[in-house]
């Protein structure tokens, strides 16, 4: 059984789906991040950058003691070798699948959220940033797009893996950003299509009851975070 610590955002999205299409038996345990809980001493001890997704395997490979994972890309490719599913095993395949899964990680998932932040979380538009994150973000939904023209099915060739799991749930969010996917015909065909795997569905369904608006001190809470914070976590989980 693997416990996944969750909420209802596209990193908590990219797990969910990779569970449900390995198929793995998971439990899920709401973290609600507008709430705080990231700071609680339990989940410091898994994740120490205060954040979810994070799972507990408490069936690893190799038995022994329960494995945690944290970080979004990194559980996934934890769930890939578990199962041997959705990472290719062939060397040039398996690294132009993680390539794109690290090129999520660092640019669409970071540059998306900053986007994001400035055009719907912020307190005050600032229009230099809305206006920066929001070229970037265009740009890199057509470096995708130009990625899909060449390969075809999927982000990174003919299978479909990790690296299409990674980077749906942020295009996913393109009509909130004000991105229209018609600019991006290869890129729509792709998101499209994905959005039709029934464990996608599934995934992304995943306690959608608790994706709710959320209030302005529900906000400060989420993005008050400072280092004094970590430090804060880390007395409670000591003591």
């Amino acid at each position: 059984m693997i416990d996944l610590h969750y909420w209802p955002t596209p990193n908590g999205w990219k797990i969910s789906v990779m569970l449900e299409e390995c198929g793995l038996p998971y439990r899920t345990l709401p973290v609600n991040i507008g709430q705080g809980e990231q700071f609680k001493p339990d989940f410091l001890a898994i994740s120490p950058n205060n954040r979810m997704p994070a799972i507990v395997d408490h069936a690893p490979p190799g038995g022994g003691a329960p494995v945690s994972v944290f970080e979004s890309g990194a559980i996934l490719m934890y769930l890939a070798e578990k199962t041997g599913q959705f990472w290719s095993t062939e060397m040039r395949q398996r690294y132009a699948q993680m390539q794109w899964l690290m090129w999520q990680m660092g640019g669409l998932g970071p540059m998306s959220g900053q986007n994001g932040h400035f055009k719907i979380y912020a307190p005050e538009k600032v229009p230099y940033a809305i206006d920066r994150y929001g070229k970037e973000v265009n740009r890199l939904y057509g470096v995708l797009d130009g990625q899909l023209a060449r390969t075809g099915a999927y982000v990174a060739g003919d299978d479909y893996s990790i690296a299409d799991m990674a980077s749906l749930p942020w295009i996913r969010s393109h009509v909130a950003y004000e991105i229209p996917l018609e600019n991006f015909p290869h890129l729509k065909r792709w998101h499209d299509t994905l959005m039709e795997r029934p464990a996608v569905q599934r995934g992304l369904d995943l306690a959608k009851d608790l994706r709710k608006p959320m209030t302005d001190e529900q906000k400060k809470v989420l993005f008050g975070q400072t280092a004094q914070s970590i430090r804060d976590s880390a007395k409670q989980a000591a003591n």
